[in-house]
């Protein structure tokens, strides 16, 4: 059974967030992984005129494309980090907009030339959801990029995920890990041509990689 989102709890958990991931003093910067200047760039979306992240958070991935010049527009369910990041990154031209991304993308009328989530909406909603609006978003020609941490091996599908530990209010959500085989079938049930799945080695042996995924239309 499809896992019960509760999310005005997830908008509280991801307002929460914002409180701690936000600097005021951050800088544009695009980078897959979560280790500083470590594997691809935003080589891997190709030369998009227009591009919308998923799950944008803090923007400055948004704000690295605009200031390229392409026509970035990113969504984020927390409205705190969207008051924060759309302001901060308006002078750019990045626009950020407030939505939970199912219905966000269900209600959009636009498409764009790459779709893309850094540790983002791909990793906490559920694929076969997501990825057949998605696909309805991706312009012909184009692209959808994710990266996430790869999954625990043994521990696949809808995994919980408390904030902040295990002590205190009990704020939760739910991210979704499968082997790289698995996430490209979700791709190409979804509509798109082809899905390359891989895990990139973090820069010391025997630390976390990082899953990056990459469909064309």
């Amino acid at each position: 059974m499809p896992v019960p989102h509760d999310i005005a709890a997830e908008t509280e958990l991801w307002d929460a967030y914002a409180e701690s991931a936000f600097k005021a003093d951050a800088e544009p910067a695009f980078c897959w992984t979560q280790y500083t200047g470590h594997g691809p760039g935003p080589e891997l979306l190709g030369s998009p005129e227009s591009a919308l992240e998923i799950g944008c958070g803090t923007g400055r991935a948004l704000a690295h494309l605009a200031r390229l010049g392409v026509k970035a527009t990113g969504v984020d369910l927390s409205p705190c980090m969207v008051q924060r990041a759309g302001e901060k990154w308006a002078p750019l031209g990045a626009r950020i907009e407030q939505g939970e991304i199912l219905t966000w993308l269900a209600a959009d009328g636009d498409r764009y030339d790459a779709v893309y989530s850094i540790f983002g909406a791909a990793w906490f909603a559920d694929p076969s959801r997501l990825f057949p609006l998605v696909r309805e978003r991706v312009a012909p020609g184009g692209v959808f990029v994710f990266s996430q941490p790869p999954a625990i091996p043994g521990a696949y599908g809808p995994q919980g995920m408390y904030k902040g530990g295990f002590a205190g209010k009990a704020m939760f959500t739910y991210r979704y890990s499968y082997k790289p085989a698995v996430w490209e079938r979700h791709l190409l049930r979804a509509g798109f041509s082809t899905a390359a799945a891989c895990v990139l080695d973090a820069p010391k042996p025997g630390h976390i990689g990082t899953l990056i995924v990459v469909a064309h239309v």
